[in-house]
């Protein structure tokens, strides 16, 4: 396919509401809706910040998300603090899912306040488990992954060199915490919260729901001007969560109607749910199509990097490279499960992927 022929495949972008002129800046907060504020954490990448939220509980706020363990992420915190109107502690932590910008700060929180976390069960564990890896060296068994989609020797050194560095952007998380499931309503001060779990992006995502504010904490699950990472990890390599991210998005339009103010966790809040619901699938889709055509010949997972994303990707940033390789066999697998495609190892151990 010419590079001509994918521009032509791009869907038009919907066009969609930022009924907010600008984020709040660090430190400071944006009232939402009666009860509801949005702040903003700094992030140490490309991806500069993570919104969080704050609700209004009955004797203090709960806030949702949290920001990476960083000195920049304490400093922004007690920024927010002295700069409170009413000197109100925290009541409780929600995490809308592991990873360490929306959990890394939660054990500083709740430690802080003395309140509780609240997350779903997969999340907590799943956290638990990879910040474990702090110290440890790579295992043989995601050597083997990443040799399989055709690192080289280089990638997998860097691999094996930056192995466990997880949990040392998350402060040690509460040894108990409040289990929170799909469809369960959460008093949250004078309003209920119905949590929607999603997957693919992460294992069990928690979005919350408030129908009376017609407001929808997104989480990663839905973001306005971004596509979240769907990826396939060493721990779990026959895993299929494109299917499970394709079906959380039919679900999430199911469950949620179109008139809610979306508070995703990166970019800005919007209006547009179910048309930004419908594109994401819709790309995804045509993604998908994009490698059909190219996976005529037998290719590596590392080979599709184009067809997937529109440009290749290099060893020299092994963050983007895990990201590009992990979505790329969440794509791969998606096929193979269907059964569209076929695997097969080379002597090597080297795996290739071709259409049947």
């Amino acid at each position: 396919m010419t590079d001509i022929s994918l521009q032509r495949d791009r869907l038009e972008k919907p066009t969609l509401i930022y009924p907010f002129a600008s984020p709040p800046e660090a430190g400071k907060v944006i009232a939402i809706a009666p009860g509801v504020v949005w702040m903003r954490m700094p992030l140490p990448m490309a991806l500069n910040h993570i919104n969080v939220w704050g609700l209004e509980d009955d004797d203090g706020w709960a806030v949702v998300d949290t920001g990476m363990r960083t000195d920049e992420t304490v400093a922004a915190w007690r920024d927010l603090f002295a700069n409170a109107n009413e000197q109100r502690p925290l009541t409780r932590v929600f995490g809308t899912h592991m990873h360490p910008d929306h959990i890394g700060m939660a054990g500083w929180l709740t430690r802080k306040f003395n309140c509780r976390l609240w997350m779903t069960q997969l999340e907590y564990l799943n956290c638990r488990v990879l910040t474990a890896d702090t110290g440890r060296e790579a295992p043989e068994d995601g050597v083997t992954f990443y040799h399989s989609a055709g690192w080289s020797s280089s990638a997998i050194e860097n691999y094996q060199a930056r192995f466990g560095n997880f949990g040392k952007y998350i402060h040690a998380l509460p040894n108990s915490y409040r289990r929170i499931q799909d469809g369960e309503e959460i008093r949250i001060g004078a309003n209920t919260w119905r949590v929607i779990v999603g997957t693919g992006h992460s294992p069990e995502h928690a979005c919350l729901y408030c129908v009376d504010l017609k407001l929808l904490i997104s989480g990663d699950q839905v973001l306005p001007r971004i596509s979240s990472n769907v990826s396939v990890h060493p721990t779990e390599p026959d895993a299929n969560p494109m299917r499970a991210w394709l079906e959380s998005l039919a679900k999430i339009k199911r469950e949620v109607p179109d008139d809610v103010l979306v508070l995703p966790s990166h970019n800005d809040c919007f209006r547009g749910l179910h048309a930004r619901l419908h594109y994401l699938a819709a790309s995804q889709e045509r993604t998908l199509d994009r490698l059909r055509h190219t996976l005529k010949e037998p290719r590596r997972a590392i080979d599709v990097f184009a067809a997937l994303f529109g440009r290749s990707i290099g060893e020299t940033d092994g963050s983007l490279l895990n990201l590009a390789t992990g979505e790329s066999l969440a794509c791969l697998n998606y096929l193979l499960h269907r059964g569209e495609a076929k695997i097969e190892l080379d002597e090597t151990g080297v795996a290739r992927y071709q259409m049947r």
